[in-house]
């Protein structure tokens, strides 16, 4: 076993203070994103009682951005990391079950469109296997990006959900 020099106790040490740097960076320009969306709305809180559901499905949720920004994440109010999640689509609108956080409710009436997407943030999937919702956020519209087993019966049952005089295009 070959000895160990001084050179290599200094290689070592400037690989830890190179890494060091880098996860404090990181972790500084996270806080600062996230003081940047402090005027960000919260989810509702979903109602006791959501109806007739549609569908109920385990998915993979990967993002919520601000609509037609899909590498800009929203990171506050427990929409800021991705995780396995549970997705209940009823009458009244959308509960959104992420691992880890509290549960987010998207009104009916917030829905503004619903699609497929082969891209986002750190996210690429082939054959449009993601999912994009768009609806309203407070004053924001909003992107929350999904990963089901089964896209085409999501997007049915959100589609149907979205009012009429409130549906965008969206590519």
């Amino acid at each position: 076993m070959p000895a160990l020099t001084d050179g290599m106790f200094l290689d070592a040490a400037v690989v830890i203070v190179v890494l060091v740097l880098v996860f404090t960076g990181m972790a500084l320009g996270w806080r600062a994103r996230r003081r940047r969306q402090a005027d960000v709305a919260k989810p509702a809180a979903p109602p006791a009682e959501l109806g007739d559901v549609e569908l109920r499905v385990d998915l993979f949720y990967v993002a919520t951005t601000p609509a037609d920004a899909p590498l800009e994440r929203i990171t506050v109010h427990g929409l800021g990391f991705r995780g396995r999640a549970e997705i209940t689509v009823a009458a009244v609108g959308i509960r959104l079950d992420i691992a880890g956080e509290r549960p987010a409710f998207i009104p009916a009436v917030d829905l503004r469109g619903v699609g497929r997407a082969t891209w986002t943030i750190d996210r690429a999937v082939g054959g449009s296997g993601l999912v994009f919702v768009r609806w309203m956020l407070g004053e924001a519209e909003v992107d929350s990006y999904l990963r089901p087993d089964d896209p085409a019966a999501l997007v049915a049952a959100i589609q149907d959900l979205i009012p009429t005089d409130r549906k965008k295009e969206v590519a």
